[in-house]
């Protein structure tokens, strides 16, 4: 339906929106819900998405929210080795490395404040 803005007939009010919204969802609390775009999706990926969802019955959306949640609901596997033994263990393969740290040299003098 297109509603020209000058027509005074086509007034709309928020209000009756509001209203409308209570009156259909009276016991209810209404729940926020987020939602995404994605772009640039690779075409494969796309299109295994829609076969996967054809074959549990649910929409892409739908199954794009599934896969979400059950990635981002299982809680994050945390590491048992430290930073320090998993860049060791990653270079130990290749015999480590060695590298050889430059001497020192002095620091500046400090600036005075006289």
């Amino acid at each position: 339906m297109t509603v020209d803005i000058n027509d005074c007939n086509a007034i709309i009010d928020i209000n009756d929106g509001i209203r409308y919204v209570q009156v259909m969802q009276p016991h209810e609390t209404p729940t926020r819900m987020s939602s995404i775009t994605i772009r640039n999706l690779d075409p494969a990926v796309k299109e295994r998405l829609r076969v996967r969802a054809a074959e549990h019955g649910h929409s892409m959306e739908a199954e794009a929210r599934r896969i979400l949640q059950a990635a981002l609901t299982t809680p994050a596997r945390k590491s048992t080795h430290s930073f320090y033994d998993r860049i060791h263990n990653r270079f130990a393969a290749i015999g480590g490395v060695a590298l050889e740290l430059p001497p020192r040299e002095a620091g500046r003098e400090p600036p005075r404040f006289d």
